[in-house]
């Protein structure tokens, strides 16, 4: 009897201050500042019984009172968005993810505030309370959420935006109407050029409306109109008119510290800035701006508002280059400037816009409609060919010739015929660009390629599954445009696609010799040209020609089935004298000799190789290959992904794999999956971490490899032996488990892995291995 009564006891009060806590917290309005002062005994308690506001305005007394509010986010997670989020192992602050998540899905209807007391407080804006921990945001379909955020009441909302958000990405868009394009107008404008947007991402438009995706790409490149043609609830960006002010204050100053008149130095009207007064003058031209250069016919500059063609540089005063450049290894002349007449006959047309104080909401777009269809004015060039008509290869341009395979260039007529965009408005640009499943017309490609030509502060290019083919050769020659501008900082590309318009290497070697500062390069197709026999075959004096040394440390390909020739490759390695890490995927192997000639070439070439990775290459021949090198002291990561190691192998293959890494003290990371180690494969592979081990293995992946929970179970047993026997020291951290057969026994495999985290991290997933059903029969 005396037991209950004690637990009795204990329980009192407890139970009575939980509903003491309960009241305060449903009085935070008016106790905040007295509850923040509490002492962290009684803080620990009173946090789970607060809204989402009050909890993350407790952050700063919680920390204070060395308590964490990590726990209590991570349960509002599993209550309010019931879904485990990816990469979850990876995620540091359930704050900031509850909070951006939260804003996003009360931005666009997902989520009723009302549904769950916690997430409802009359004294707090859930967007505007959220916002500032938003660092990414996803806006959708026909741009709702831009349009509310650049409602009126959000304003507030829309400048946290400004500071916090890093990462734009759209998806599945759709067309939407004039008010939504003029909120996406006004959005970037204060999210990219005036905000801290260092990426724009599009995912998943598979008839993208290109008015709308040109838009995008100008102003995350930087351009626009001046922002007193970009009003904000009926009044001219006021972010612009304060920098115009102080741009305007400095130039003066220097120039009445120089004692000279600009245009007298070499650098002309463009680096002139205009008194704050002239400005507002001038809003009535859709291109007006302090930063236009003066004394200039407001007919031209509006004609300018257009997006040349060409590769006129924009920035550091650089010569222009030719945009006719083709892919080839070999260098190119710059064209001169002979065309300039033609591109004149625009002005006329030009004339019509603006005619107002304010632009016309239509003349808003007049920009982007004329960069998406610049190339059919036909203007440019009156001889220029239609899409197809030649069908040359486009690697067969003599050394030093202009493009003469890819109609899509052969329509330009270089930067001497295209409009300068000197007179428009050059705003803060991002630094990475991602396109995924967009379908790229030849129109968009050459749009983009101009805008890519002096897009100085772009460092990363993604282009997926966009259907480039031959336009791959204009999205190139507006890169190397760039890439001869002083301030150029791009340094990664990756491209991929389900058809491949060249060979992968010969790809490969065109773009480094065009591009020679890339860090990282990764060329990925599915299939080849879907037309057999349509797409070129490699050009001999391309493959010979050499390659300018270039700073590449990344090189990952994936071949459509190609054979992987180590002459081609060669070159590309001899080149790249900084390779840290190399990744061939899905290429055959010509001969059995092929893979040790590759091995030579590595080791002479790339002194600096520290990670090498082949995946779905059959090396089940190869035995002597894989074991040279496991055994490299350079490299430190090794993957063999679905390989077909033990296939065709013996017992005897394994022990020397063991034994091979057990002697190897610099190799850090073994990666294995997809090889069907099984159960007696995985356990002895625990061997590597024996007592007479000089590994310096940490990490092991064993993803995809048929392990059932008792294999697990033993190689864990066996794996604690050996630590007990070296005294508790083991290097090994991290071991990854996906898509293996836990499911098929739960409680032997929980035992395993809780045993297993014991020791090491351990990354798995609850995969069903029914779907595996054909494979478990092939390995039985």
């Amino acid at each position: 009897r005396c037991v209950p009564e004690a637990v009795m006891a204990a329980e009192r009060p407890r139970s009575l201050f939980a509903l003491s806590a309960a009241a305060v917290s449903r009085s935070m309005a008016t106790l905040e500042r007295d509850v923040w002062a509490l002492p962290g005994h009684l803080l620990r308690v009173l946090l789970p019984l607060l809204t989402v506001f009050h909890l993350e305005r407790a952050e700063d007394a919680a920390r204070r009172a060395g308590l964490s509010t990590q726990p209590i986010w991570r349960k509002l997670w599993d209550d309010v968005m019931k879904t485990r989020p990816p990469n979850s192992e990876s995620i540091t602050c359930w704050r900031k993810k509850f909070l951006e998540t939260f804003f996003s899905n009360v931005l666009h209807g997902v989520l009723d505030v009302s549904s769950d007391w916690r997430l409802n407080d009359r004294h707090f804006s859930p967007l505007l309370h959220s916002s500032p921990h938003v660092s990414q945001l996803t806006l959708c379909n026909m741009l709702q959420g831009a349009v509310e955020l650049t409602a009126e009441h959000n304003h507030r909302v829309l400048e946290n935006l400004t500071g916090s958000l890093q990462i734009l990405k759209f998806q599945h868009l759709l067309s939407c109407d004039q008010s939504g394009r003029r909120s996406l107008v006004l959005l970037l404008h204060r999210l990219i050029h005036h905000g801290s947007v260092s990426q724009v991402s599009m995912y998943s438009w598979p008839v993208p409306d290109t008015v709308l995706l040109v838009l995008i790409l100008t102003m995350s490149a930087g351009f626009w109109r001046s922002g007193n043609a970009l009003t904000y609830h009926g009044r001219p960006c006021g972010l612009c008119r304060e920098e115009d002010k102080g741009q305007s204050q400095e130039s003066m100053q220097e120039g009445t510290e120089r004692g000279c008149n600009a245009e007298q130095e070499g650098i002309g009207g463009e680096n002139q800035k205009r008194h704050p007064e002239e400005a507002d003058a001038d809003t009535n031209s859709v291109l007006s701006g302090p930063r236009s250069p003066p004394l200039r016919n407001p007919a031209c500059e509006e004609t300018s508002s257009e997006v040349p063609c060409g590769h006129s540089s924009i920035q550091g005063g650089s010569s222009p280059h030719s945009s006719s450049e083709q892919l080839s290894c070999h260098p190119i002349p710059r064209k001169t400037r002979r065309r300039m007449k033609p591109a004149v006959g625009r002005k006329r047309r030009c004339l019509r816009r603006s005619r107002g104080h304010y632009a016309d909401p239509e003349d808003l777009y007049d920009f982007v409609f004329t960069v998406a269809r610049e190339d059919n004015s036909g203007l440019l060039d009156k001889t220029r060919t239609t899409e197809g008509e030649n069908t040359e290869n486009w690697t067969s341009s003599s050394p030093g010739s202009p493009c003469t395979g890819h109609a899509g260039c052969k329509k330009r007529a270089g930067p001497a015929g295209i409009l300068s965009l000197k007179a428009a408005h050059r705003f803060r640009s991002v630094s990475t660009l991602e396109l995924f499943s967009i379908p790229l017309t030849g129109e968009t490609c050459r749009t983009l390629s101009n805008l890519l030509s002096s897009w100085v502060s772009l460092e990363n290019l993604v282009l997926s599954y966009n259907g480039l083919n031959a336009n791959i050769s204009c999205i190139l020659s507006g890169l190397r445009a760039l890439s001869r501008h002083p301030e150029c900082r791009f340094r990664a590309l990756r491209v991929s696609d389900v058809f491949s318009h060249v060979p992968c290497m010969e790809l490969v070697r065109c773009i480094l010799s065009a591009l020679p500062q890339l860090h990282t390069l990764s060329v990925s197709f599915d299939l080849k040209n879907q037309l057999e026999g349509s797409r070129p075959e490699a050009n001999p004096s391309c493959s010979e020609a050499e390659i300018p040394e270039s700073c590449l440390e990344v090189l990952e390909i994936r071949f459509p089935r190609e054979p992987l020739h180590t002459a081609f490759l060669l070159p590309v390695l001899k080149a790249s004298k900084s390779l840290q890490q190399l990744s061939l995927d899905s290429a055959t192997l010509p001969c059995p000799q092929e893979l040790g000639l590759l091995l030579e070439v590595l080791k002479e070439c790339t002194p600096s190789l520290k990670k090498l990775s082949f995946h779905d290459v059959n090396l089940a021949e190869h035995q002597k290959e894989v074991l040279l090198l496991l055994q490299d002291p350079g490299l430190q990561e090794i993957t063999f992904s679905f390989c077909r190691l033990f296939e065709s192998s013996t017992a005897e293959f394994l022990s020397e794999i063991i034994n091979t890494v057990k002697r190897n003290s610099s190799l850090k990371s073994l990666k294995l999956p997809g090889n069907r180690l099984g159960n007696h494969r995985l356990v002895a592979l625990a061997d590597i971490f024996s007592e007479d081990s000089s590994s310096s293995l940490c990490q092991l992946d064993v993803s995809s490899n048929c392990i059932k929970p008792d294999g697990l179970l033993e190689f864990t047993k066996k794996l604690e032996g050996h630590i007990q026997q070296r005294g508790g020291q083991l290097p090994f951290t991290h071991l990854r488990l996906f898509q293996n057969w836990l499911d098929q026994d739960a409680e032997t495999a929980q035992e395993a892995l809780r045993r297993l985290r014991a020791l090491c991290s351990v990354v798995s997933d609850a995969w069903d291995s029914s779907q595996a059903f054909a494979d478990y029969i092939s390995v039985m």
